[in-house]
């Protein structure tokens, strides 16, 4: 059964549809219908902003997506907002509603749970978020089981051929790392005589071309944005920064109208990954773009930020939007985008390759983006395809037996 099966014809009714539900068939309390009512006004206002009349349950997957790209939430939080948009499909379809088992924590034995908690504690002194304390702790706990399981009874008696072999064990390297951490904390505090992180391998992910689009794609992506709109106006001001000087969505969301320094021509502005001050020259177009969205379609506000919601409240975008309007962008451009990231870092990346590919200076390139970490630059060189065509090596003419084998004569097991 669908929506217009069960007779919902917009969001307003599959809305108040589905809190009765909760309410009447499911007997949810106050609290809960309160925290769901204020979940589907959030999208409902998400919907409205962007012209979205219908709820599909696609639609409900893409939210979510873009909802967990912009809130730094935990891992309990992301189950919460994934368990609504499940039940929201649920009742869209008119599927039988399932109730998700709650996971439990298996505890370890004692001496185990003290050591992770102080590890932990140290973490978080160390400046990391919950998010990244939640995935070691993870990470360990399945660590921690393997040696059990292999013998180990307590900490002390932890040896090598338990670490080597629970390290044989991970499915997911990335947490090589953790545990190698975990060992040496261990170490330092006491609870093992030997430093066993020196048993546990290192892995490095292998790097992943960026993906670009070509300098005729960027061009009919940004003709096809409606300048005369105030959705518009806003919308080309911010992808002319992304596709122009390469900004990161999050810099450009962030951006005050005190960052834009006219007298100079230049944008001064703090990096919100990496919380250094940046600074790149404010090109004509992208002048004349943010001008004129700031005089004819910024909405009056007192919120100081660049970019604004063109429905009330009046108060700075956000990443997802930005994110949610350039994938609609890229689908009425034309432009293919099938197994390619279609967000606006993607014209970061293709900013790069066509500087590299113009032989700027790796070191500029870096220097233009912002990058914090100088071994990005290597990175570079994989973008570089003019260069890396100057350096192929032309295939040897055959000789020999190999020769004569190609002309027909011979055997195969001549060349051997």
């Amino acid at each position: 059964m669908n929506q217009k099966e069960i007779g919902i014809t917009s969001f307003d009714e599959l809305l108040t549809g589905f809190l009765r539900f909760l309410e009447k068939e499911k007997s949810y309390k106050k609290s809960t219908l309160n925290n769901y009512r204020s979940r589907l006004h959030k999208m409902k206002l998400y919907m409205l902003t962007y012209g979205i009349d219908f709820y599909t349950p696609d639609f409900g997957v893409q939210y979510y997506e873009i909802y967990l790209s912009e809130h730094n939430i935990t891992i309990p939080a992301q189950k919460s907002v994934f368990t609504f948009i499940n039940r929201l499909n649920a009742f869209y379809s008119g599927e039988e509603y399932i109730i998700q088992r709650s996971e439990t924590i298996e505890l370890l034995p004692e001496e185990y749970e003290f050591a992770l908690k102080k590890f932990d504690a140290k973490c978080h002194e160390d400046g990391n978020k919950e998010n990244t304390l939640q995935k070691k702790n993870f990470f360990l706990r399945c660590f921690i089981k393997d040696c059990i399981e292999l013998g180990c009874t307590s900490l002390p008696e932890l040896h090598a051929s338990q670490v080597t072999r629970a390290c044989l064990r991970v499915e997911n390297k990335d947490s090589w790392a953790v545990i190698r951490d975990f060992l040496k904390f261990l170490a330092i505090i006491g609870n093992t005589e030997a430093d066993l992180s020196l048993l546990v391998p290192h892995y490095q992910q292998a790097f992943k071309v960026p993906v670009t689009y070509s300098m005729d794609e960027i061009s009919k992506f940004l003709g096809v944005i409606d300048r005369s709109t105030s959705i518009g106006k806003r919308d080309f001001a911010m992808l002319l920064m992304a596709a122009r000087m390469g900004m990161r969505c999050g810099d450009i969301v962030s951006l005050t109208l005190e960052d834009l320094t006219y007298v100079n021509d230049m944008l001064l502005f703090s990096q919100q990954k990496t919380g250094n001050g940046h600074e790149l020259p404010l090109l004509p177009e992208i002048k004349e773009a943010l001008e004129d969205y700031i005089s004819n379609g910024r909405p009056e506000t007192s919120d100081r930020r660049v970019f604004i919601r063109q429905l009330a409240p009046y108060q700075g975008i956000t990443t997802s939007a930005l994110h949610f309007q350039t994938t609609g962008y890229f689908h009425i451009a034309g432009i293919e985008t099938e197994g390619k990231k279609h967000g606006p870092h993607a014209f970061r990346s293709s900013m790069a390759s066509s500087m590299v590919n113009d032989s700027v200076p790796y070191e500029a390139v870096s220097k233009i983006l912002g990058h914090s970490d100088p071994n990005v630059i290597k990175h570079y060189a994989k973008l570089n395809v003019e260069m890396l065509r100057q350096c192929a090596i032309a295939v040897p003419e055959p000789s020999g037996t190999f020769k004569e084998f190609l002309q027909g004569g011979g055997s195969y097991a001549e060349i051997q």
